[in-house]
């Protein structure tokens, strides 16, 4: 088999066999295929796109490409989460301490920044100590003791995705359909939860723009999971501005925190808990949504969601006063600079991925797959859609490290920021649910 005439065949618009699919992801994850032609197979991808089956075979081959994750040992069942990537996303660092603290077992394998959307992974690190590399049993032990455990790709779990999704993030290939879904599913067939609840972001600062995308998406993850004997709700949620008000790996996690001790941003709330909340109903702790919302903000509330982030960060190895002085633990940006408004009116929407791009200008996000990144800087959106501003009223702040990264972030988050003379209908942050 020649890798130079399947990837012919693919910008060709031709349909691949699972014999090529699989010679390219084996050959890839052997180092027996360069970059630069597994480049090319997958800007092939992004113009001519893979069907539902050609989709179907590659994630089953990912999945295949490494070893599978054993769950079964821990007593209950185990639920996961995925989000395709946001703006402002810290979701899972609240989420998985929500439904641990109501007795379900939250079981995450979680990446790192992809393109302008952060990464799980690459927050969880901006926590003094805390360990995202953990080994099988380790995993395995976090979840039977604490009942959430979030990580980075633990041991050989679908390396083929591992490495093909750190080059999609400096090729500009991320946000295609059939490769959002595979990488998604590979991991999650990989690993053996019982149910996943997938949220599908639509909007600016989404890989998905639009709602007809959005929804192909949702309908084929949904699809993968159905014929995998996994429960799979995915949910359809706005990105056509930042989630929360925190941009950038440590700001983020000072928002998680301040959301699990119960005064978190109402956007990012109300999306923890429909999340939690479907959760809970695919575990079967809760039979009826309502129940499961409700429940969900009591853990909220009363400390007890909480105390789980506390337990988890102290079992992966970090500094527990996150949760009670995370202002001192995390480390942010010595230099904090204003956003002014450039016009007076209602804020109609901000483009989130704009957004994205400043904090991975300001070194909060990756240009090269290798690439370190700094935790302390991002973004703080202080107006938000639907908030009233007056020219030159500051309407975020920049957290940089090198103030010659400054003016072009700056710049960047002026440009995010629509300003309309006309206050702007209130928009849902969940759109619809696929399940």
């Amino acid at each position: 088999m020649n890798m130079l005439e399947i990837i012919r065949k693919k910008r060709d618009g031709l349909k691949l066999t699972e014999e090529e699919l699989k010679y390219v992801v084996e050959g890839y994850v052997k180092g027996e295929i360069p970059d630069y032609q597994m480049s090319a197979f997958l800007m092939a991808v992004f113009f001519k796109h893979l069907d539902e089956d050609e989709t179907y075979t590659l994630t089953e081959i990912m999945a295949r490409s490494g070893d599978y994750l054993d769950l079964s040992g821990i007593p209950g069942k185990k639920v996961d989460k995925h989000s395709t990537g946001g703006v402002g996303d810290k979701t899972t660092l609240v989420v998985g301490p929500m439904v641990a603290a109501l007795g379900l077992n939250f079981a995450k394998l979680s990446g790192r920044a992809l393109g302008h959307s952060g990464g799980t992974i690459d927050k969880l690190e901006s926590i003094p100590g805390f360990r995202t590399s953990l080994d099988r049993e380790e995993f395995v032990e976090g979840v039977k003791k604490v009942g959430v455990v979030i990580s980075g790709q633990t041991g050989n779990i679908a390396p083929a995705d591992k490495k093909i999704y750190a080059l999609r993030d400096v090729t500009a290939t991320v946000d295609e359909i059939s490769l959002i879904a595979s990488s998604i599913m590979s991991k999650k067939l990989a690993v053996g939860s019982d149910a996943m609840v997938i949220d599908v972001k639509v909007g600016s600062g989404a890989f998905m723009k639009n709602i007809e995308d959005a929804r192909k998406l949702a309908n084929l993850l949904v699809k993968i999971g159905k014929m995998h004997g996994r429960r799979t709700v995915a949910l359809l949620t706005d990105m056509d501005q930042p989630l929360g008000r925190m941009v950038g790996n440590a700001l983020e996690v000072l928002e998680a925190v301040e959301t699990l001790q119960g005064h978190g941003p109402e956007d990012f709330e109300t999306l923890c808990v429909e999340i939690a909340a479907h959760m809970l109903v695919l575990g079967e702790v809760y039979s009826k949504l309502e129940r499961a919302r409700m429940e969900a903000r009591k853990v909220l509330k009363d400390g007890r969601a909480l105390e789980k982030f506390k337990q988890m960060v102290e079992y992966q190895g970090g500094n527990p006063r996150v949760v009670d002085d995370p202002e001192n633990v995390l480390t942010f940006a010595s230099n904090i600079v204003d956003v002014r408004a450039q016009d007076e009116g209602f804020v109609d929407h901000i483009n989130a991925e704009k957004v994205g791009m400043a904090v991975v200008m300001l070194g909060g996000g990756r240009t090269r797959k290798d690439e370190r990144i700094d935790h302390s800087v991002g973004v703080e959106i202080l107006k938000k859609r639907g908030d009233k501003v007056k020219k030159g009223d500051v309407i975020a702040h920049i957290y940089a490290s090198d103030f010659q990264k400054i003016q072009k972030a700056r710049e960047l988050v002026e440009e995010a920021y629509h300003i309309t003379s006309t206050k702007p209908a209130k928009v849902p942050i969940i759109h619809g649910v696929v399940a």
